[in-house]
């Protein structure tokens, strides 16, 4: 039996192998494939700028296509009085802000310090007024006072007279430690440290650290101009005068420099044709010295005698005499009116000091739990000194915003400056101009912008922008 099954099996095999099998059609050719549909995408919806802003964006638009601005780089950022962004050009880019960025540090300082914040200096002794006589230091304890004047030493000598004070056995020096490091920012410019707008920075300031130089010209261009004289005695300090004399139009063409503790300015540059007496200001090298020499100088004038003996550094401890400065706000107003620098980075390194951190990471921890991080800041100062700090026209115009609308806001904006319906600062320096703060036009509405150049040439063309842009937000 199983041989037939075996039989059966190799027949079933051979007959299939007999039956032809159907042939399946071949592949299709690629050259017959159905084309694919062609999808034309729909024109992309472009939201016209609402035409009370289109004249804003024209001006822009205008600028960047003048030669005169050509390479040039223009930011700006207008925020509504919700605190919307209502129009940026070119807004997220970071700009050298120059003195905008003083905002920065004022509208901080009264939110911190608070408006009615004082420096405090104050005149201490080693040893007591005994018959007249402090056998021991007179010292000056700095408190960072930007304001400190001639006029306040002057009245401590007075007031030292009328304690019967007549002779110091030691010195007069001074402790200035509330602000370390170095006078001057670390990337301010070696053509500005030695200026009178470039005065350095430490805890006992007096004058604003500065002196007067005046020049008088020589008989034609380029002659020998004359050292005249000097305002205040600067100690230890040889000039060297290679100023010489420039066109009649020239201007202020002197350019002092100077440093941290140098016992050498060097005096050049130009000034113009015809000045019989043309002054300029200049930045005294050490400042706790330079307030020292003059309070001893003071008290010399009233017959007190100064030993001069270095007898210790023993602490002082007998508190004699003390001067407050007027009120923060005051402050503030000066900044933003005078655009003064050294008033500014004393404000700001006082904020480092009542925190016991960097000034800068106040400020930015300061405003972050409101919203603004200051995407791409770098502030290397406070005052804008310094062309390595950077800021956004949009982190800019914000602050403005959360400011006017902060627990300081009447104050702050009422210390800007005022031009009908704007409330401004300004900052300008070599290729850069920018000005920021609130503006409110014709709709009454109030909005707060930065504006900001960077890196052109042509100066007149900048102005004339700038004025525009101006008058075209007054129209809002």
């Amino acid at each position: 039996m199983l041989k037939n099954i075996i039989i059966l099996v190799l027949a079933s095999a051979l007959a299939a192998l007999l039956i032809p099998r159907r042939a399946e059609p071949p592949p299709p050719h690629p050259a017959v494939a159905a084309p694919l549909p062609v999808i034309t995408p729909p024109p992309p919806v472009v939201t016209p700028p609402p035409p009370r802003f289109q004249a804003l964006r024209a001006l822009l638009g205008e600028a960047r296509a003048k030669p005169a601005l050509a390479g040039a780089a223009i930011g700006f950022c207008l925020i509504d009085s919700q605190g919307d962004s209502v129009m940026e050009d070119n807004a997220q880019t970071a700009f050298i802000p120059a003195s905008s960025l003083k905002t920065l540090t004022t509208a901080t300082a009264l939110e911190v310090l608070g408006p009615d914040f004082r420096f405090t200096t104050t005149l201490k002794s080693t040893a007591p007024i005994e018959a007249g006589v402090i056998r021991g230091d007179l010292v000056i304890i700095g408190g960072g006072d930007p304001m400190l004047a001639m006029a306040d030493l002057q009245a401590w000598a007075d007031e030292l007279k009328k304690l019967g004070l007549s002779m110091i056995t030691g010195r007069v020096r001074a402790d200035a430690r509330i602000f370390p490091g170095s006078l001057y920012g670390d990337f301010w410019n070696w053509g500005d440290i030695g200026n009178g707008y470039g005065s350095g920075v430490c805890g006992l300031n007096l004058n604003h650290n500065r002196y007067t130089l005046a020049f008088r010209a020589g008989g034609s261009v380029g002659a020998p101009a004359t050292l005249l004289g000097i305002s205040v005695d600067v100690p230890d300090v040889d000039w060297s005068n290679e100023v010489t004399t420039g066109s009649k139009d020239s201007g202020d063409g002197v350019v002092i420099h100077g440093g941290e503790m140098t016992n050498v300015i060097h005096l050049r540059g130009t000034v113009p044709l015809g000045a019989e007496k043309f002054s300029v200001s200049g930045a005294a090298p050490d400042p706790a010295r330079f307030a020292t020499h003059c309070l001893t100088k003071m008290l010399a004038a009233q017959g007190i005698r100064i030993g001069k003996t270095k007898i210790d550094h023993a602490e002082p401890k007998r508190e004699l005499l003390k001067h407050e400065s007027p009120p923060l706000i005051d402050i503030v107003t000066s900044i933003h009116a005078s655009s003064d620098n050294h008033e500014t980075e004393c404000v700001f390194r006082m904020l480092g000091v009542k925190a016991g951190k960097a000034p800068d990471v106040v400020i930015r921890e300061h405003w972050k739990p409101r919203g603004l991080d200051f995407t791409g800041l770098r502030m290397e100062d406070g005052c804008g000194l310094a062309r390595a700090d950077f800021i956004r026209p949009l982190d800019l115009a914000r602050l403005q915003f959360l400011a006017g609308k902060g627990p300081q806001g009447a104050a702050y904006k009422e210390s800007l400056l005022t031009e009908g319906g704007l409330k401004w600062k300004g900052g300008a320096m070599s290729g850069v101009r920018t000005v920021t703060g609130f503006v409110t036009g014709k709709s009454g509405v109030e909005f707060c912008f930065a504006f900001m150049v960077n890196h052109y040439a042509a100066g007149k063309a900048v102005s004339e922008l700038h004025q525009r842009m101006m008058d075209a937000m007054l129209d809002l």
